[in-house]
């Protein structure tokens, strides 16, 4: 027979709304009590039974992601970060892809409001009023985005952005193609960001392309456009349109890197497995998924109004796919 709540209390000799408290809201329980009552559970198995709980604590034990793209391994990397702190915090995790649309996104974060206590939304698309308003009826962290007053999981894409250029002007480039993802993403434009301050201090030739798809067709799409203006290096907004970027150069006969070099950014597992071995950034993933919840718990467990944005570091992975120039460059 499943153990119950009078099993318990029974064990640890105290009443049942002891245990219910020493479960629930434990800071209301003295600590020898608690962890009386916690021993107990733990010896005999104790499973709280999570509707019931859900009933005394007004939470439904489940937390809520919003991503742009599950095809995108990116989010995938995120998710595992997500999934194991909910887990060690006996949280469910419900998934929603907007599939880049919108729309789509916006109707998924007010659908996941009612079902969830919490939602984390990764780089999400739509304007800073659905975001405030979205904030307003339920918990909210955002991954990659920053907003006044909403706690956030910030990955320092234009430090990673930088650490590309130095990279390659030490290797003696002087013109690079920049490739532009999404026009409303937020990633995009701290990129943005920090190649342009980087390029304007080493005084390198900048030219930016796009916007284009932030996947393999969209590499595949800008590589002619990126090969007419002649430059010495190509960096794509993210892993996966570099890859697509390989294929084309590849399929025109154009050596990577002995002819031009190529960057991508993210570092996903396919970047070290490609030929030749792609140069990225290394973005922390799966620190950014525990961070995310790590937030939302916070806010959750102490009520507090402060909204912390904390910015995790990136760093430069060096393979393959850059060297110096051509010497006619």
């Amino acid at each position: 027979m499943a153990v119950t709540i009078r099993d318990v209390a029974r064990e640890a000799q105290v009443s049942v709304a002891t245990v219910s408290r020493a479960l629930s809201s434990p800071d209301l329980v003295r600590p020898t009590t608690r962890d009386r009552v916690l021993s107990a559970a733990a010896q005999l198995g104790y499973q709280p039974n999570r509707a019931a709980r859900g009933l005394i604590t007004g939470r439904t034990g489940n937390l809520g992601i919003v991503v742009p793209d599950l095809n995108n391994p990116f989010f995938t990397g995120v998710l595992k970060g997500v999934q194991a702190r909910a887990r060690q915090a006996d949280y469910s995790v419900f998934v929603a892809d907007s599939d880049e649309d919108r729309a789509t996104e916006e109707q998924l974060l007010r659908a996941m409001a009612k079902q969830v206590d919490g939602v984390i939304v990764c780089s999400p698309g739509i304007d800073d009023t659905q975001l405030y308003e979205a904030a307003g009826i339920t918990s909210l962290v955002m991954l990659n985005r920053r907003l006044r007053g909403v706690p956030a999981a910030l990955m320092n894409s234009a430090s990673g952005m930088r650490q590309i250029v130095e990279h390659l002007v030490a290797l003696g480039h002087r013109k690079l193609v920049y490739l532009n993802g999404p026009r409303t993403s937020w990633s995009n434009k701290e990129r943005r960001r920090g190649l342009r301050l980087a390029t304007q201090q080493h005084g390198v030739e900048l030219i930016e392309l796009g916007p284009f798809p932030p996947r393999y067709e969209g590499g595949l799409q800008a590589s002619d456009l990126a090969v007419a203006t002649e430059p010495t290096a190509i960096i794509a907004y993210n892993d996966i349109m570099a890859l697509g970027v390989l294929a084309r150069l590849r399929d025109r006969g154009i050596d990577v890197p002995k002819d031009v070099s190529v960057t991508g950014f993210d570092d996903l597992m396919f970047a070290a497995l490609c030929s030749p071995p792609l140069t990225t950034v290394a973005m922390p993933l799966a620190a950014a998924g525990t961070l995310a919840v790590d937030l939302l718990l916070d806010g959750l467990n102490t009520g507090a109004s402060d909204a912390r944005q904390v910015d995790l570091d990136t760093q430069l992975i060096v393979r393959g796919t850059t060297s110096p120039p051509p010497r006619t460059a």
